[in-house]
C-alpha cells in the first residue's frame, strides 16, 4: 500500500479517535515499544536467528532524530508511556543521548529501557542523568553455564555488576525478565522468586513465545504455564496477591512473597492470552509500526519520514496502525504464521 494509500485509510478513521489512540476494539493505547537497534551482543537462542545474524544496514535503521519525532507525535496522540529495546539497546552509541532528547517531550509520563545488562555497568550513571525513569533487565538463568549456554556468552558476572551498578544510582526498582523455558531454566524459579527477598527487583516470569527466531524448536510442551510456575513458588514461599487494582496497566499478575523488598509478576501469553487488556504498539528500528508483536501488518513509518511527510501525515500513519491493530494473537491456533523476517531482536519485544 502507497503513502498516499495509507493516509486516505487513516483519514476515514482520525476524526472518530478524538485526539486519542483507541482501537477497532476500544482499547486505549497508550504504550510505545520503541526498538534503536537490531544488533545484540549476546545470542540468546529464543531470539536470535540461528548462525550468523544478518544485521540492517545503519542508514536504513531510524535516526536519533526521527525517533524522537515519532514520539512527539505519538505522544500528542495519547502515548504516555515509551520503552526503548533492541537488540541490545545499549550497542547504540547514542542512546544516552536519545533518552535525554525523549525526555524533553512534553507530555510523556514515562520513560524506561529492557537491556540484558550487559553494559549496566558503564551506562547506568548517564543513563539515570539523563532523565530515564527505569530499567527491565532480561536475565533467564542465575548459573553462569546455563547462562553461557543459553545466551552464547560468559558474561553472568558482567550482568550482576551491571544491575549493583543500576542500584547504586538510583535505578529502583529494577525489573528482571525470566522467560521460563521447560527443561532449560524452569528448576531456578524458586531461586529467582528469591530475590526479592534481599534485592528491591520486581522479577517477572514469562511463558515462552514462539518468536520467529525460534520457530522450527518451539513447541507447546516447552512453555511452563504462569499457573504451574506459581504453584511451585508458593510451595517454599508465602505469596500475597497485589491488588488488581493497584496494580499498573498491562498484562501482568503480581505477587509479594512475606518479608520481601520487591515483588514477582506472572506474564501469560500462552495459556492466558490478555489481549483484550494490551494497550501498546511497537516501533521496529527499521521504522515500521506494528500493532501486535506476534501479528504481522506494519505500517511504514520509515518510507513516510524518508519522503518528507509532515508531523500530520504521520500522525494519520499512526491511527492507521493502530486502527489495524488485531483483536488478538493467533499462538493457539492451527493457522498461527512465524514471521520469518521480523525475529525479536528486530521485533523489539
Amino acid at each position: 500500500m502507497t503513502l498516499v494509500q495509507l493516509v486516505k485509510e487513516a483519514q476515514s478513521h482520525s476524526a472518530q479517535a478524538g485526539g486519542t489512540l483507541v482501537d477497532a476494539f476500544g482499547r486505549r493505547i497508550t504504550y510505545l515499544r520503541v526498538s534503536v537497534t537490531d544488533r545484540c551482543n549476546l545470542r540468546c537462542s529464543y531470539c536470535m536467528p540461528a548462525g550468523r545474524p544478518k544485521w540492517f544496514e545503519r542508514e536504513k535503521l531510524l535516526s536519533l532524530e526521527e525517533i524522537v519525532r515519532i514520539v512527539r507525535v505519538a505522544v500528542a496522540l495519547g502515548i504516555q508511556k515509551v520503552r526503548i529495546t533492541g537488540g541490545e539497546p545499549l550497542v547504540r552509541n547514542d542512546v544516552p543521548q536519545l533518552i535525554a532528547q525523549l525526555r524533553e517531550v512534553v507530555d510523556l509520563r514515562e520513560l524506561v529501557m529492557t537491556t540484558n545488562g550487559t553494559l549496566l555497568e558503564r551506562h547506568a550513571r548517564e543513563l539515570k542523568d539523563a532523565g530515564l525513569d527505569r530499567l527491565n533487565v532480561s536475565l533467564d538463568s542465575l548459573r553462569p553455564e546455563r547462562f553461557a549456554k543459553i545466551t552464547g556468552s560468559n558474561v553472568l558476572t558482567q550482568v550482576w555488576a551491571g544491575l549493583e551498578k543500576a542500584l547504586e544510582v538510583g535505578f529502583a526498582p529494577i525489573k528482571i525478565n525470566m522467560v521460563v523455558i521447560k527443561g532449560v531454566n524452569d528448576d531456578e524459579v524458586v531461586d529467582f522468586a528469591r530475590l526479592t527477598r534481599c534485592y528491591p527487583f520486581h522479577v517477572r516470569f514469562i511463558e515462552y513465545m514462539p518468536i520467529g527466531a525460534n520457530r522450527e524448536d518451539w513447541e507447546q510442551a516447552k512453555v511452563v504455564p504462569a499457573d504451574e510456575i506459581k504453584a511451585r513458588i508458593a510451595a517454599t514461599f508465602p505469596l500475597e496477591r497485589i491488588s488488581p487494582e493497584t496494580e499498573a496497566p498491562g498484562p501482568e499478575r503480581t505477587f509479594v512473597l512475606c518479608e520481601s523488598k520487591g515483588c514477582i509478576g506472572f506474564i501469560s501469553p500462552v495459556s492466558d492470552e490478555f489481549c483484550a487488556k494490551c494497550n501498546r504498539i511497537r516501533l521496529t528500528s527499521d521504522g515500521k509500526l506494528r500493532g501486535c508483536l506476534m501479528r504481522n501488518g506494519e505500517v511504514d513509518l520509515f518510507s513516510a519520514l524518508r519522503a518528507g511527510a509532515s508531523d500530520e501525515e504521520i500522525q494519520r500513519l499512526i491511527l492507521t496502525a493502530v486502527r489495524r491493530k488485531p483483536e488478538k494473537h493467533t499462538i493457539n491456533s492451527s493457522d498461527f504464521a512465524y514471521s520469518d523476517f521480523y525475529t525479536m531482536n528486530r521485533l523489539g519485544g
